[in-house]
């Protein structure tokens, strides 16, 4: 069987909205996919600012953001499928949305991005609210892209993806395990944003500093490290949390950039030698994926750090660097179409897997 979807992605790192286009191909069990088309529309400074400040709004005000950015996501979408020439090819749209409040010890988590809004602007099925069945089955909703790595990706024995927050997946044959690790793109993003850039390009600025050991120290002593699997984290941990400690440390931006930089490495290592799972064999590969893989003085630490492990950090072509969530998003939106298990209770901990998303039909009868 053959699918063309859409998924869509939008991180915390808030450099914009991942659109990606691809054909799933489906044949006993196995998938194979292809990429179509991919792009990235990148946020104004306007909605920069709403996405950021969302969780301070009161209750109608979100609401009415979260239908907002519904319709907005879903003119983004006309506007892929215009400049690509994908008129009527396009069977389903996957949507993640923009995590805004994740609280999974309550059994919530909430997305920004009305489905049925898509759905109405683009006049295609469209699936939505992919982690709210995980949460309410007592699971973190996180890592959700471990089913995709599985089903896509199954050549390689560790995944790791370094977008606004870092997560790392574990391909064992037994039990797939994965969790986040600690904020990566978010902290990195706002540190060099105080120096008037977007990003650190390469990771020039931070390997032109030197690690603050103090800081280093408290950044690594910060409770969530210690916490066992499974576990997830919030944007607001890294963009208030772990951004205030480096903030009240008071140290220039360069060495702010390259202790980050360091923990970020040093924090993988440490997912990698506390995993649950213990038969990593020798001459093992990691994929890397996320805007980090782009951040070559961050790859060059995490070889070094992993290189005692002998893992093979393995960084792919740009379109599955940057757009391996949203390829993901789409499978998931296909397989709750089928409804088929799309999301994995050994990496949440949830009490099942479950088949998560809100379907909304855009389809006219």
């Amino acid at each position: 069987m053959v699918y063309r979807a859409i998924g869509l992605m939008s991180g915390s790192s808030l450099d914009g909205l991942d659109i990606a286009f691809a054909e799933f191909q489906e044949t006993s069990g196995k998938w194979n996919y292809e990429i179509r088309a991919v792009a990235c529309y990148g946020y104004n400074e306007e909605w920069i600012r709403k996405l950021k400040h969302a969780t301070n709004l009161q209750a109608l005000d979100y609401q009415l953001l979260h239908t907002e950015y519904g319709h907005y996501t879903g003119a983004l979408v006309n506007r892929f499928i215009e400049e690509n020439r994908l008129h009527h090819q396009v069977q389903i749209i996957a949507s993640h949305g923009h995590t805004t409040f994740h609280v999974p010890s309550q059994k919530m988590t909430a997305q920004l991005g009305d489905g049925a809004a898509i759905a109405s602007t683009t006049g295609i099925n469209v699936v939505s609210d992919l982690r709210a069945m995980d949460v309410a089955k007592g699971g973190h909703g996180a890592p959700i892209v471990p089913i995709g790595e599985k089903l896509l990706l199954g050549d390689y024995p560790i995944f790791l993806n370094l977008g606004g927050i870092a997560n790392i997946s574990f391909n064992d044959p037994n039990q797939y395990i994965a969790f986040d690790i600690c904020p990566a793109n978010s902290v990195l993003n706002m540190l060099a944003a105080d120096s008037n850039r977007t990003f650190d390009d390469g990771g020039r600025i931070a390997s032109g500093g030197q690690v603050d050991e103090n800081l280093l120290l408290l950044l690594n002593d910060l409770e969530y490290y210690r916490l066992p699997y499974p576990k997830s984290l919030s944007n607001d941990f890294g963009t208030q949390v772990v951004y205030s400690l480096i903030e009240n440390k008071n140290i220039s931006r360069t060495n702010a950039l390259r202790t980050y930089v360091e923990h970020v490495a040093k924090q993988v290592q440490n997912a990698i030698r506390l995993a649950p799972i213990k038969n990593i064999s020798p001459a093992s590969r990691m994929l890397l994926t996320g805007g980090g893989a782009h951040n070559n003085f961050l790859v060059e630490r995490l070889r070094y750090y992993l290189d005692e492990y002998n893992i093979e950090v393995i960084v792919p072509d740009k379109n599955l660097i940057d757009y391996k969530e949203a390829i993901i998003m789409a499978l998931i939106g296909i397989l709750r179409w089928r409804e088929e298990n799309n999301v994995l209770a050994s990496v949440t901990g949830a009490s099942a897997d479950s088949i998560g998303g809100a379907v909304w039909i855009g389809q006219e009868a």
